[in-house]
């Protein structure tokens, strides 16, 4: 890849998505006005953007712009796959959730509000974890993917399931302050892994629920995301096909980067080879196989370590217990355990830190990747009374305190 201003030709024109349905209604002529008087989409256009189904990836912070936009736009029919609930913690940023949505199933927050912007759309729900058995049919029903996935082990699911059905993917990733964009289409231009040829270790990348994320950097990039939607679908425009924004909202700039495929790389034609990419997400071995070259690691639950600082609180003992938090300062400062001792895993992974031998130690992080990367550390340095918390602060919150704040 390099930078488009070092001569890159334009992209050729790619003709429209879908063909249009019938003519439009009086309400709709009267709704779609705006697009009506564009000659670049006119009544022929608003007709293709009415007869388009698309899926949205996600109702989170990329997919809640790009859902109310494309309903805005009357994107006909316009499907949504999610199989989370709402959080107080996504409110910062998943503008198509409100307050009185927490606890709600995604989907169905993301339909209500799709439906209060345009009633004259379709909203499909599904809400399902998207896995190599259902992938492909789900993609078969629509023309388009707008990825908006929050991990890798999505990501490549994605990609590799619209390279097989051969169908573009409008693509977007934030995170912190920096956002990317591309439209992906075997046989058009590159594919995802033209790009990004394999996943990195997910131990070593950080999510936005750890790093952080800008929330106005989502209505961006999902802006920008409906934007290639709206051009593939009426035929108009020169798409981000073969091209990648990057765009960093702090120093307010887009730089554009030329992306071509990989002649060398062999195209993906079933996505059980790739199995392993789609069960990485959590950074926790996925077969047998993969547990044979680190040690076991012994696991605590949060209740079990309640019990044992409470006992250690009332004088019965436990006082060589060391409960340390990998997390960051940041993280630490939303929600913590009382006597946990704040080292970032950085920090411990870079030797600063100096742990005690002989007391058992306990750690834990958000959900349980970077304490068991820690783990691993500390009994590869010789470390022999070590244990980690599966699922983290979350579990903590979850099973011990449930009136504390979650991120």
């Amino acid at each position: 890849m390099r930078d488009a201003g070092s001569g890159a030709a334009a992209s050729r024109p790619i003709p429209p998505l879908v063909e249009p349905a019938p003519a439009l209604t009086t309400a709709e002529k009267r709704r779609y006005a705006r697009h009506l008087l564009l000659p670049q989409i006119g009544e022929e256009g608003q007709r293709r953007l009415k007869n388009a189904r698309v899926l949205v990836i996600g109702a989170g912070g990329l997919g809640s712009p790009t859902l109310l936009y494309l309903a805005a736009a009357g994107v006909g029919t316009i499907g949504v796959i999610d199989d989370d609930v709402v959080e107080e913690s996504n409110l910062q940023r998943q503008v198509v959730h409100g307050t009185g949505d927490v606890g709600r199933a995604k989907v169905d927050s993301a339909k209500d509000a799709v439906m209060r912007v345009n009633p004259l759309v379709t909203v499909v729900p599904h809400r399902t974890r998207l896995t190599p058995g259902n992938a492909l049919a789900i993609f078969a029903e629509y023309d388009l993917v707008l990825d908006g996935a929050d991990n890798f082990a999505t990501r490549y699911l994605v990609a590799d399931a619209c390279e097989i059905l051969r169908m573009p993917s409008v693509w977007g990733s934030i995170l912190r302050f920096d956002g990317q964009v591309s439209v992906f289409w075997a046989g058009v231009g590159p594919v995802y892994r033209d790009v990004f040829p394999e996943p990195p270790d997910p131990r070593l990348v950080p999510s936005c629920a750890e790093a952080g994320v800008m929330g106005v950097l989502c209505a961006a990039i999902g802006s920008a995301m409906g934007a290639e939607a709206i051009k593939l679908i009426t035929g108009r425009g020169r798409t981000l096909v073969g091209r990648l924004l990057v765009h960093d909202a702090l120093a307010a700039t887009w730089r554009e980067l030329t992306i071509r495929p990989d002649p060398a790389r062999v195209p993906v034609t079933d996505l059980q080879t790739h199995a392993r990419d789609y069960s990485a997400s959590c950074g926790l071995p996925t077969t047998p196989e993969d547990t044979t070259m680190e040690p076991t690691i012994a696991e605590v639950s949060a209740r079990d370590l309640a019990g044992r600082l409470a006992a250690r609180a009332a004088g019965d003992g436990e006082e060589d217990l060391l409960v340390v938090d990998v997390r960051e300062p940041a993280e630490h400062a939303i929600v913590a355990v009382d006597g946990a001792e704040l080292v970032p895993l950085g920090t411990l992974l870079s030797g600063e830190a100096h742990l005690p031998r002989d007391r058992d130690i306990v750690l834990f992080c958000k959900a349980g990747v970077r304490s068991q990367r820690a783990a691993h550390a500390l009994l590869g340095a010789g470390y022999e009374r070590v244990a980690h918390i599966p699922g983290g602060i979350l579990e903590w919150v979850h099973d011990v305190d449930p009136d504390a704040p979650t991120y």
